[in-house]
């Protein structure tokens, strides 16, 4: 009967003491990373429930409202902008990786060959419509403001040569628009999830020196909760550092 009651108590201890953490992420790749530490977490006793979304609201609300307790799909500037309009209190957490925004086209080989008034499709959330354009202005394309920053608009353009039209989409939307329009700018995951690769069929990529590193988003307490603090230590491991490197081969860049 003593034995009996030891199990039982180190059982319901062994319960007790397991946690469950809620994260919502992108497809690809955050959830596809997520996925590899899972089995990891598991044996601290964490159980990762992953809930993916499809667009670049929902997450943050979901956070916002409880639903789940981390998010990871955007990186600091977008998360910055977004609570301008929405003060959800959400706070920046631990960087993961870079996903070098990309100028894919159907229509071009070579940026160097879009004719004038070609057509653009770019992000239309403002953070990633601005870091569109200067990845633009980058390839000599545009010239923006030097005053604009990384809130730059298209109102901010100031030489056009070749008269380029811009079209301002939601970014999931962007892949299936690449029939439509000369060229549009698109965040890595989204190309990924659509079957590009950036690699081969970019036109071209942001470098690694990127400022917009991809993070986990929490409410501030959740930055002392023990299983946070071991998802961001598997997230930051060696053996993810390995999968994003040969995953991917370039097209995502470890941001530590």
């Amino acid at each position: 009967m003593k034995n009996v009651l030891i199990l039982t108590a180190l059982t319901l201890s062994s319960l007790a003491s397991a946690g469950t953490l809620r994260v919502g992420a992108s497809p690809v790749p955050h959830a596809e990373i997520l996925n590899v530490i899972k089995p990891l977490l598991a044996k601290q006793g964490v159980d990762l429930q992953i809930r993916e979304f499809s667009d670049y609201v929902q997450p943050n609300l979901a956070l916002a409202d409880g639903s789940i307790d981390v998010n990871f799909f955007q990186h600091l500037p977008y998360l910055t902008e977004f609570q301008k309009s929405r003060p959800l209190g959400l706070v920046a957490g631990a960087k993961v990786h870079v996903e070098p925004m990309g100028v894919y086209s159907r229509r071009v080989t070579s940026l160097k060959s879009l004719r004038a008034g070609a057509t653009i499709a770019i992000p239309n959330d403002p953070s990633n419509s601005g870091r569109a354009l200067k990845l633009l202005e980058r390839a000599g394309l545009i010239r923006l403001k030097p005053s604009a920053g990384i809130r730059a608009t298209v109102l901010d353009i100031t030489t056009n040569v070749k008269r380029l039209k811009f079209r301002e989409l939601e970014a999931a939307q962007l892949p299936r628009a690449l029939g439509d329009v000369d060229a549009a700018v698109i965040n890595t995951n989204y190309a990924l999830d659509a079957g590009l690769n950036p690699l081969k069929n970019a036109l071209l990529l942001e470098n690694a020196n990127s400022p917009y590193a991809n993070l986990l988003a929490v409410k501030p307490t959740t930055l002392r909760n023990p299983d946070y603090q071991k998802l961001v230590a598997a997230l930051r491991s060696p053996e993810v550092k390995a999968f994003i490197l040969k995953k991917y081969n370039g097209a995502v860049v470890p941001a530590f």
